[in-house]
């Protein structure tokens, strides 16, 4: 029975008699293709980009942004590669009964390497090749992907050890979703410089009823606020402790818009006399009623948002085509189902959001939350979220990295905590450390196919010393302890 357990698997058995060149040649090989994978790929991006057109200025290779986002990858992947088989061939070393003298000289040095987690963390080290990648969005995009993933699959660690079994049955990640729409929403209206623009595009091109439109008939020669303008307006009138409104048409003889308003007088100038809130004269202006709105917008957007997402969905589906083969009828409603639950999710929340403006307007005072009624707002619209809370996870995430980045860059822009220097680099290193820890851990908390594979590339051939070392030290576990 001993030697049955002592006794490695084909796999391993394989992954021993490799030689130390073999494997370091191996790691070298793989590095080199992911540099040339991802240098093509930059390069095929670039040309589509710029639609075959040469670049005037050409910067030197090693200040080459694409030769060094290259570099950053393929070197994270071979120093990752190396460093735990590294660890972990020194932590199989030192386990053995000729290393039991410096496991007693060093007594703390030697618990820090023999530790399960070792290579793990040691390996992390790696992720200080980001540093090589370009100071740019992207490199603040890739840590905090790596940032939110940790934290993902240490919740799922900790919901596998039933860490969560006494919390409420609506408790998930569905409620990363308010926190996270009012930021997104107080951001798009006071700090746009610190929002993504793709992303405020997608809001104001599926608000049909909101954001007024240039009409067909307006003449030509005068002027129209433009969309971001309108919303300027919003976070004008906000400082201003939202100004009464004054129709023109009731009293054409007084000055019925402050001067810092003045660039959206075309839209508010018609409103319907009976609006009393110059907000709902700007968002609604042809219509005196906030609910009424609120009900144009659902009948308008949701179709539109519909067939977005019946398209979106479609295409994810097609690898699972199989599925459809077997059971048509079964997964077309399931289709169906996801499409109309993202929808409601999606339209309800951008809805939800307008329209707590103009509610907040009839049961607020003028200076009560002047400007933090929009978070609270985006935070009631988030709550939709709860439509999709059994699976989507995945959107909730996104939108959260686009919270964290955007609320970053707010609170640098106005002075409440100073950047660090490659401070990016060392929450990646540390994001990195943690998932892989999870990873040795629970595996299965790893929920990801993608991340799995990712990881298993990272460690290469080193999986199978790892197992390996593991199943010895379990086996050895008495002797361990009393060394």
């Amino acid at each position: 029975m001993t030697l049955r357990i002592k006794a490695p698997t084909a796999e391993e058995f394989e992954g021993i008699v490799r030689t130390k060149h073999d494997f370091n040649t191996a790691a070298i090989r793989a590095a080199l293709r992911v540099f040339v994978a991802s240098q093509s790929g930059l390069k095929l991006w670039d040309f589509v980009s710029t639609r075959g057109r040469r670049r005037s200025k050409s910067a030197s290779l090693l200040h080459s942004p694409n030769f060094r986002i290259s570099l950053s990858l393929s070197g994270i992947l071979l120093l990752h590669r190396l460093l735990y088989r590294f660890f972990s061939l020194l932590r199989e070393n030192l386990l053995t009964k000729d290393a039991r003298p410096f496991r007693r000289r060093n007594p703390r040095v030697s618990k820090l390497l023999i530790s399960r987690l070792a290579p793990a963390i040691g390996a992390s080290a790696a992720g200080f090749m980001l540093g090589v990648f370009p100071r740019n969005q992207l490199r603040v995009t890739v840590t905090i992907y790596g940032f939110t993933r940790a934290l993902e699959f240490m919740y799922n660690k900790f919901d596998n050890e039933l860490w969560f079994k006494r919390v409420p049955w609506w408790f998930g990640s569905w409620l990363i979703m308010p926190v996270s729409c009012g930021q997104l929403l107080h951001a798009f209206v006071f700090d746009r410089d610190c929002f993504p623009k793709a992303y405020g595009d997608f809001i104001l091109n599926h608000t049909p009823n909101y954001v007024q439109k240039r009409p067909d008939d307006y003449p030509s020669h005068l002027a129209w606020p433009q969309t971001y303008e309108i919303v300027d307006g919003l976070a004008t009138m906000a400082k201003l402790n939202y100004p009464p409104f004054v129709s023109p048409i009731l009293f054409p003889d007084s000055k019925t818009l402050p001067n810092a308003l003045s660039a959206i007088a075309p839209v508010v100038d018609p409103a319907h006399p009976a609006i009393k809130s110059l907000s709902c004269a700007l968002l609604h202006p042809g219509d005196p009623s906030c609910l009424r709105t609120y009900i144009t917008f659902f009948i308008q957007a949701f179709p539109r948002l519909a067939r977005f997402f019946a398209l979106v969905f479609a295409v994810f589906s097609l690898p699972n085509y199989q599925a459809f083969l077997k059971a048509p009828f079964a997964a077309t409603n399931k289709l169906a189902s996801s499409v109309l639950r993202m929808t409601a999710f999606i339209t309800g929340a951008i809805g939800t959001s307008w329209g707590m403006i103009c509610l907040f307007q009839q049961i607020f005072s003028r200076n009560l939350l002047p400007t933090q009624r929009f978070f609270l707002g985006g935070f009631i619209g988030g709550l939709w979220a709860f439509l999709e809370r059994r699976s989507g996870r995945g959107q909730f995430l996104y939108t959260a990295r686009m919270s964290i980045d955007s609320a970053w860059k707010v609170a640098v822009k106005r002075g409440w905590v100073r950047g660090v220097r490659d401070g990016d680099v060392w929450l990646f290193v540390a994001s990195l450390a943690a998932i892989n820890v999870v990873f040795d851990v629970d595996p299965a908390a790893v929920t990801s196919g993608i991340m799995r594979r990712g990881l298993e590339g990272l460690r290469g051939d080193s999986a199978t010393i790892k197992s390996r070392t593991v199943r010895d030290a379990e086996a050895d576990k008495g002797k361990k302890c009393r060394d």
